[in-house]
């Protein structure tokens, strides 16, 4: 299961090999500021797309609901009917009670923190599939997994109920992402989609005396990336159903990129084979080449938090330059083109373009025009042209790729 913030992600998605996406739309969702959240005008045009890909979708609506919510939540989750979402991912028992009255299926958020097979029985009368807290170890989940089919407990469907567990992507300090620092601190609410990410900063310890201690320069409340490519058959074999990616609020080069590493990697358990350790490596490199804070294997293992970043943000391997955007494309000729808003591109550059309908594509800078002539490198300012393998649209957008430098 793949995530959505945007079109371009979306289409990024169904480039990765999704079998199924998950997006927000409006503001009850816990990525509401930090991602292009969709509508609900977007969800029909969603929806189709999706199934012409045959991908399933489901619509998170996962945040704490107030009184004043309860109409928008009942809008969107009727929305969600109408136009066949496959399931809405909630936490509230306000939207998992509606659901269930509307007969909307419904999948239950990590956030309700899930821990054992009492709570599972609890909501089985509700839900066919539900996320699993994300501090278990894989003897704890593959034990619940076990007493579903042991106590043959089943969702509304009449089958057993599904397991599903976040596999990679960013993870919070905070049990199953319930988080008060925000709040606190910025009188903006983690639970209601508005985080605004006080792990993620450096801290400066002091103490009773004032002394002031900066710790080992580490983000000491900022986990690493959550990575399980490593151990993927382990959690397959424990019984979980759905693997989850986080990621709303990253670009489509994530998007496509970790989608299809994981999607080759549980095609290869399908068909009983044992990624090797140089599979393995590969399907690392990839994506610590896309935004990551490092990597680490979460609780699954048995480890204690501990693994810590050493920067705010990402260290992935390349970056991104964003350029321009399109302005014309002449399809006869494969010809795009674009305005230069700023730096400068030449020959043999690296390029990435991503839009709402192309999704991402990736390629090398073969061959540059401007005003018909050919030339070596274009800078801020020029309109210029150049072959590309997609049809380009206005305003989709032209990004230079780099490597990085450095990388702590």
């Amino acid at each position: 299961m793949a995530p959505v913030g945007s079109f371009e992600s979306l289409e990024a998605a169904f480039q990765g090999g999704a079998d199924a996406v998950y997006f927000g739309i409006e503001q009850l969702n816990m990525r509401a500021r930090s991602s292009i959240n969709f509508t609900i005008e977007d969800l029909q045009e969603i929806v189709t797309r999706c199934q012409k890909h045959q991908v399933k979708t489901y619509l998170t609506l996962n945040t704490i609901l107030y009184d004043h919510d309860l109409r928008l939540m009942k809008t969107i989750i009727d929305a969600a009917k109408k136009y066949k979402v496959n399931a809405i991912i909630a936490m509230d028992h306000a939207a998992i009670m509606y659901a269930k009255e509307i007969g909307q299926t419904i999948h239950i958020s990590t956030q309700v923190n899930i821990t054992n097979i009492e709570t599972v029985r609890f909501y089985a009368p509700f839900a066919d599939t539900m996320v699993l807290s994300r501090e278990l170890t894989l003897q704890q989940i593959q034990k619940i997994c076990t007493q579903i089919k042991e106590q043959n407990v089943k969702g509304p469907n009449g089958q057993l109920v599904k397991v599903e567990c976040f596999v990679h992507g960013a993870l919070c300090m905070a049990v199953s992402g319930k988080c008060y620092l925000s709040l606190h601190s910025m009188n903006s609410s983690a639970n209601r989609g508005a985080c605004k990410q006080n792990c993620r900063r450096e801290y400066t310890v002091a103490d009773h005396e004032g002394n002031q201690f900066l710790i080992d320069n580490e983000y000491i409340m900022s986990p690493k990336d959550l990575c399980t490519i490593g151990f993927l058959d382990k959690i397959l074999d424990a019984g979980v159903s759905v693997l989850k990616i986080e990621g709303r609020s990253k670009g489509p080069d994530y998007v496509k990129e970790v989608t299809a590493c994981y999607k080759e990697a549980v095609e290869m358990w399908k068909s009983d084979k044992t990624p090797s350790l140089e599979s393995i490596s590969m399907w690392e490199k990839r994506m610590s080449r896309v935004y990551n804070r490092g990597f680490w294997g979460g609780y699954y293992l048995g480890k204690k938090l501990g693994e810590w970043t050493a920067t705010p943000g990402s260290i992935s391997k390349t970056e991104k330059i964003y350029l321009g955007k399109g302005k014309n494309y002449f399809g006869k000729i494969g010809i795009a083109e674009f305005q230069l808003e700023k730096g400068k591109l030449e020959l043999g550059d690296k390029i990435m373009i991503t839009g709402p309908s192309i999704g991402l594509y990736e390629g090398e800078v073969e061959e540059l025009r401007k005003e018909l002539e050919p030339v070596s490198e274009v800078s801020k300012g020029d309109l210029f042209s150049m072959p590309v393998g997609v049809k380009v649209r206005p305003s989709d957008k032209l990004f230079k790729v780099v490597e990085r430098s450095t990388n702590d």
